[in-house]
């Protein structure tokens, strides 16, 4: 059985470093971010990452059925039983649809859905920080594509909130602290829960 733990946030919140610290803490945990994998569709050169690259280059979300697709590929290959995943999902649409196809799998449950909630302008000034940061810039860091970003995350926020809340799914953990404090937290808490 594969225990998955997803988390969200804000672009520039951390999720990923948060959920990169914590897997290379522990051999039974595996870290996949929907952003890599996409990248790393795209950077492949196939048929795919092209139509991947089409919608991420402009700060779209990628269809769904692309995206359930190759989460439920990562988790179902993944080398430990223990998945987080961070960046899903990012609208109703693929929160309906990974609910629907977690109904029907056995091998894989839902933990917890953690959320790392960052104020706009802690978020921006991290993301633009980013893009002044040769080593690290993205394609998508700049201001348009940031709040284009930004809304595309906070438009289906409350739906997502809500319908995990409901489910006594949602754990909320503030991102505006240094990341160490963070990681421990983070990471106590998700031992507690495997």
């Amino acid at each position: 059985m594969k225990k998955l733990f997803l988390i969200i946030g804000a672009p520039g919140s951390g999720k990923t470093t948060d959920a990169e610290l914590i897997a290379q803490k522990h051999d039974s945990i595996t870290h996949y971010s929907t952003g890599d994998m996409f990248r790393a569709e795209i950077a492949s050169g196939s048929q795919r990452g092209a139509l991947i690259d089409s919608f991420v280059s402009k700060g779209n979300l990628v269809p769904i059925e692309i995206a359930i697709e190759t989460i439920v590929t990562a988790i179902k290959n993944a080398p430990s039983d223990v998945v987080i995943i961070d960046g899903y999902p990012r609208s109703a649409e693929q929160m309906n649809a990974l609910d629907t196809y977690l109904k029907e799998e056995p091998e894989v449950s839902l933990v917890n859905v953690i959320e790392v909630t960052v104020s706009k302008e802690v978020a921006c000034q991290r993301v633009l920080g980013r893009a002044a940061d040769a080593d690290v810039a993205r394609d998508d860091d700049n201001v348009e594509i940031f709040n284009n970003r930004m809304k595309l995350y906070t438009d289906p926020l409350l739906v997502i909130q809500e319908f995990y809340t409901s489910k006594d799914l949602l754990t909320q953990f503030n991102g505006e602290r240094t990341i160490e404090v963070i990681v421990n937290e983070m990471d106590a808490f998700i031992q507690s829960k495997i």
